[in-house]
């Protein structure tokens, strides 16, 4: 295994060097569309929305080819597309919006509706996904790491890689399929091992992991924060030690997507007996989106060149409407065509047989030289009951804040807008175990909430008339999760929630907190 780590060093070192020239992030895109529209030209799909037609554009010049793509082929959500669309791929049909049959369904909730979604993953977007993982590792060589770290163990905390057989096709978590796909040298590295990924009750899992922490030697730990925070904990508790270096020394790596880390860094780094390098990943059901490529940076590159075709859509007031859905015919960009400060809901046209779909996650460019992004947010994951326009972003901000002041770890939260003397209010739930004043978190989540946030601001002042604030165990946000059979993967709790969805939250809590009385 040394041998192994020195050698995989030297390749990383070598890939950077020998990185293919830069094209223009233009080129790069206008490359991956021709050849989605290429391959999937014979498809049913293709077919009906004119691609042979699209083609014929890209010789012209300029940007005809997208004028005709965006003429053609209409944008979706996962309800029209799965409705007209998948539920074919679903059904075993051949051929639908990608060539070939569909053999694997990554099953998604999503973090705006309760009801789980089906997402294709075709052979080709498996062999995308893992082509970025190997240029997310090569981007290793900015960090400056010795051999030896390469030749510690990986642990991917995802969801179960024992797939659920349906029909034509396999179904389950992104991370669990990805998992069950890993080539044979990695399993060199790979813990907790074939036999314990493949458990799907997520406690059992926990608890083997827990008791063979101790026999692996960790260097990189991989996945979403909420879960792995409770791996730490449980491992550090069951060991009797102080920290999770005492069991992992070598551990210098995390891995992350899914959610903004910050909510949970202060809890997160109470576990550790050293620092830790932050590396962040953009891997979505729908893709391999992008993922940060140097140290100390709270960006990521977007992945211009490995089947995914990116559309960005302003998200203001003239393209979503007061529900976060897209009003008629949007104004949508090519990466050209952006810039840097301004927020866009994500299109994506991949080699999954999505087209022009909005995947809901919202973006804003730092560098458009660079092509970096940050998730700022989700169409559906904004409150604007009367023009506050309150976003994921400002709330995470928000609630990092007053943990810093009241010096407390929240690790979950979620609000929704309610009706409030014939007029509106926010209703947030916030999960801390530790004593705090619920009255003084309340105003001084509220004046944070204003000083970043004018709309909000003056609003707050009219027709937003109060926010109320119910501090709860953050024990009752996983329990929530396990009460819907979606403990681990790539689970994440929802930020903001809808109405139905948020009155039967607001019950289970009712309930879990009499309980505890």
């Amino acid at each position: 295994m040394a041998l192994f780590g020195a050698i995989l060093n030297k390749g990383i070192k070598l890939g950077k060097k020998i990185e293919s020239e830069q094209r223009s992030a233009f080129e790069m895109q206008k490359k991956e569309l021709k050849k989605l529209l290429k391959k999937a030209s014979e498809t049913q799909f293709g077919q009906h929305y004119h691609f042979q037609g699209i083609l014929q554009n890209f010789n012209v010049g300029g940007e005809s080819f997208y004028s005709e793509y965006k003429k053609n082929v209409p944008i979706w959500n996962y309800n029209q597309l799965f409705n007209k669309w998948w539920h074919k791929s679903k059904a075993g049909e051949r051929d639908v919006s990608w060539p070939g049959i569909v053999r694997y369904f990554a099953l998604s909730s999503g973090t705006s509706e309760a009801s789980t979604k089906h997402i294709p993953l075709t052979k080709d977007m498996i062999k995308s996904n893992k082509r970025t993982g190997i240029q997310q590792i090569l981007s290793l060589s900015a960090y400056d790491l010795p051999s030896e770290a390469f030749e510690k163990e990986i642990l991917m905390l995802g969801g179960s890689t024992e797939l659920l057989k349906a029909g034509s096709y396999y179904e389950g978590d992104l991370s669990g399929i990805q998992a069950s796909k890993i080539p044979l040298w990695f399993h060199l590295f790979y813990k907790p091992g074939r036999k314990i990924a493949k458990n799907r009750d997520w406690d059992k899992k926990l608890n083997e992991i827990t008791v063979n922490a101790k026999n692996w030697d960790i260097g990189f730990v991989v996945g979403v924060p909420a879960w792995i925070q409770i791996m730490m904990e449980r491992i550090i508790e069951y060991h009797k030690v102080k920290n999770i270096h005492e069991v992992w020394p070598n551990l210098k790596i995390f891995v992350h997507g899914g959610v903004s880390f910050e909510p949970y860094k202060r809890g997160f780094e109470k576990l550790l007996g050293k620092p830790l390098i932050y590396m962040e990943t953009y891997l979505a059901s729908e893709g391999f989106i992008a993922f940060q490529s140097k140290p100390n940076s709270k960006s990521m590159k977007l992945v211009l060149d490995n089947g995914l075709f990116f559309e960005f859509v302003p998200f203001n007031e003239k393209n979503f409407n007061q529900d976060g859905d897209l009003v008629d015919n949007p104004e949508t960009l090519m990466i050209h065509q952006i810039e840097e400060g301004v927020d866009y809901a994500l299109l994506l046209s991949t080699n999954a047989g999505t087209w022009r779909y909005l995947i809901g996650d919202v973006i804003r460019f730092v560098s458009k030289a660079e092509s970096e992004i940050i998730i700022t947010g989700r169409t559906k994951h904004f409150l604007s009951l009367c023009g506050e326009h309150l976003s994921v972003e400002n709330m995470n901000k928000a609630i990092h804040q007053i943990s810093e002041e009241f010096n407390i770890e929240i690790r979950e939260f979620t609000v929704s807008g309610i009706e409030h003397d014939s007029l509106f209010a926010h209703q947030w739930f916030i999960g801390t175990d530790q004593p705090v004043d619920q009255e003084k978190l309340k105003l001084r989540l509220d004046e944070h909430l204003k000083q970043l946030n004018d709309d909000y601001r003056v609003e707050r002042g009219h027709a937003l008339k109060d926010i109320f604030v119910n501090v709860i165990p953050s024990a009752v946000f996983y329990k929530w999760f396990k009460s819907k059979g979606k403990e681990g993967g790539q689970n994440k709790f929802p930020r903001v929630m809808k109405k139905a969805l948020f009155d039967e939250w607001s019950k289970f809590v009712k309930q879990e907190t009499e309980n505890l009385h």
